[in-house]
């Protein structure tokens, strides 16, 4: 059996996010790459990580889930929404200004942000692109994948919103889900299910977002035979 690697949050944590494919030894021959979503924001380097990501599912058929930070970015580009754009500054969006936009500081006016906008539309909509066509969840038959969770009300999670499968914390932390797979999923730092940034188990659900650009780490999950393993990559500011 191949090994199944799981990676989530890289947040433009580029040069981590190469350090632990390294570190896990991966081949894509003969690995399959599972990628949870957030390639964006807080980060310094979210352009590479983007591409990087991007050449991985076009060459080598790499899963990768499309998080909220990404979808932020699309909708960055795609509308001219004053609230999306103050959620986008609010959460980490100005280090991807900076990745994108050798133009952009420390400091943002709307001017220097509509500058960023149109620069990114007319250099890199391939990026935006490949991020708004993402899907939201897979399956196979040892896991269910998803950026943040499941939401429990609904009795086929499939049709739950998309909001749900980017956003939800604590509704889904808190149920028991009775489902016949775990679910592997980021979004939430694993630090604030269990005091560390070590991937988090439970029956049920692993969490796998070990807060990486917050200075933490980066965490792997690899499952191979019916059995888990955690690498990580430290990640001091």
């Amino acid at each position: 059996m191949n090994r199944k690697l799981m990676i989530s949050d890289i947040h433009g944590c580029y040069e981590a996010f190469l350090k632990l494919l390294e570190k896990v030894d991966y081949h894509p021959d003969r690995d399959t790459l599972v990628l949870l979503g957030d390639y964006v924001d807080r980060g310094r380097m979210s352009k590479e990580t983007v591409e990087q990501v991007r050449d991985l599912v076009h060459d080598h058929d790499v899963i990768a889930l499309r998080g909220n930070h990404d979808q932020r970015l699309v909708d960055l580009i795609r509308t001219d929404d004053a609230a999306v754009q103050a959620k986008f500054l609010e959460h980490g969006g100005l280090q991807t200004l900076q990745s994108y936009c050798d133009v952009i500081g420390t400091d943002v006016d709307q001017e220097l942000l509509n500058q960023a906008r149109i620069h990114i539309q007319q250099n890199f909509i391939d990026h935006i692109e490949f991020l708004e066509t993402l899907p939201l969840y897979h399956e196979d038959s040892h896991h269910i994948y998803v950026h943040a969770g499941i939401n429990p009300s609904y009795a086929d999670w499939r049709t739950q919103p998309d909001y749900d499968f980017m956003y939800i914390k604590k509704v889904f932390h808190d149920a028991r889900l009775d489902l016949d797979k775990p679910v592997v999923f980021g979004h939430t730092r694993a630090i604030e299910l269990h005091d560390s940034a070590d991937v988090w188990f439970q029956d049920d659900k692993i969490g796998i977002d070990g807060g990486c650009a917050y200075g933490l780490q980066l965490n792997c999950l690899i499952y191979e035979n019916g059995i888990y393993s955690t690498v990580h990559i430290n990640n001091p500011k």
